[in-house]
């Protein structure tokens, strides 16, 4: 599981513990199965703990809360996620006006003839 999958999983537990990894699923456009064993590894982890509901109808509901190591973690992932997508953002703003020069140069060849 890389940082940006880490990160949205924990994200998104945090804002709304009660969902269930179906919905988890159809959010990250991820298999359940991987949501699973994302889930399971942050369980082992000891970043997040599953509980059952009490008010639940079903036996196999769960709410997923974040510990204290998992926020702190999560804090760690969101700087470093933040960074990665700075670094992403210059390269993208770098490749634009590149990409503007490469056309502004051909609109010149093209009037000159």
């Amino acid at each position: 599981m890389d940082d940006a999958l880490r990160h949205k999983i924990m994200k998104i537990l945090q804002e709304n513990p009660e969902i269930n990894q179906r919905e988890l699923s159809d959010i990250l456009e991820v298999s359940l199965g991987k949501v699973n064993y994302c889930l399971k590894a942050l369980i082992e982890k000891g970043w997040i703990k599953a509980r059952n509901f009490k008010n639940s109808k079903s036996k196999l509901a769960y709410a997923y809360f974040l510990t204290p190591t998992g926020i702190e973690e999560k804090a760690k992932l969101t700087v470093r996620y933040l960074k990665i997508k700075l670094k992403e953002y210059e390269e993208m703003e770098k490749e634009i006006e590149d990409l503007k020069k490469e056309i502004g140069e051909e609109l010149n060849i093209g009037t000159r003839d």
